[in-house]
C-alpha cells in the first residue's frame, strides 16, 4: 500500500478548511493567493482599530510630568507619524494586502490616567477592498513606537488588545460590542 503524499494530505486539509470556513486566500489548488477584487464595486470603506499600552505606575507618572516626552523626543507625536507611515505601507508588510491609495489615516492617543494609553487608528479609502489591516497595522506600529521611546524608563511596558473596533463599506459592516 502506498503512503499518502504529505503535501497532498496538507492540500486536502487546506481545501477542507477553505470550503468550510470561507477562507479567501487560497486558489483552486489550495495554494496561497491574493484575492482578486477586480469584480467588486468601489465603495467608501472605513476601518477603526485600537491598541493599548500599559505602563508601570511610576513610568506613567514620569511621562505625564514630562508632557509625554523622553530623550528621544515627543512620544505621542512620533507614534502618530510612525502609525500613519505604517498604515500606508501595510501592503509591504503583509503579503496578500493590496496596495491602497489611502484617503485618510488619523491616529488619536488617549492617556487614560490609569497607566494605560489607548491608541485609535482610523483609515479610509474609496476602493474595492477594505482597510482593516491598515488600521490594525497603524495602531500596532504606533504602540510599538511608544514602547521603543519609553523602554529606557522600563521594560515592564505591555502592549495589548490590538483589535478591530469597526469597519464599514464592504460586503458586511462590523462594530465591536462594548
Amino acid at each position: 500500500m502506498r503512503k499518502p503524499n504529505a503535501s497532498r494530505v496538507a492540500t486536502r486539509r487546506a481545501s477542507d478548511v477553505s470550503a468550510t470556513t470561507g477562507l479567501t486566500h487560497l486558489d483552486e489548488r489550495n495554494r496561497p493567493t491574493m484575492v482578486d477584487v477586480s469584480a467588486k464595486g468601489v465603495t467608501h470603506r472605513i476601518a477603526t482599530a485600537q491598541a493599548r499600552v500599559r505602563f508601570p505606575p511610576n513610568v506613567a507618572e514620569a511621562l505625564r510630568k514630562s508632557g509625554h516626552r523622553t530623550k528621544k523626543g515627543p512620544v505621542f507625536d512620533t507614534a502618530i507619524i510612525s502609525g500613519v507611515m505604517a498604515a500606508k505601507r501595510t501592503h509591504e508588510l503583509i503579503p496578500f494586502c493590496h496596495p491602497l491609495p489611502i484617503d485618510n489615516c488619523a491616529i488619536e492617543i488617549d492617556d487614560t490616567r490609569s497607566g494605560e494609553i489607548v491608541i485609535t487608528c482610523q483609515v479610509s479609502v474609496h476602493h474595492r477592498t477594505g482597510v482593516e489591516m491598515e488600521a490594525l497595522t497603524g495602531a500596532s506600529v504606533a504602540a510599538l513606537t511608544i514602547y521603543d521611546m519609553c523602554k529606557a524608563l522600563s521594560h515592564d511596558i505591555e502592549i495589548s488588545s490590538i483589535r478591530l473596533v469597526e469597519k464599514t463599506g464592504g460586503k458586511r459592516d462590523f462594530k465591536r460590542k462594548a
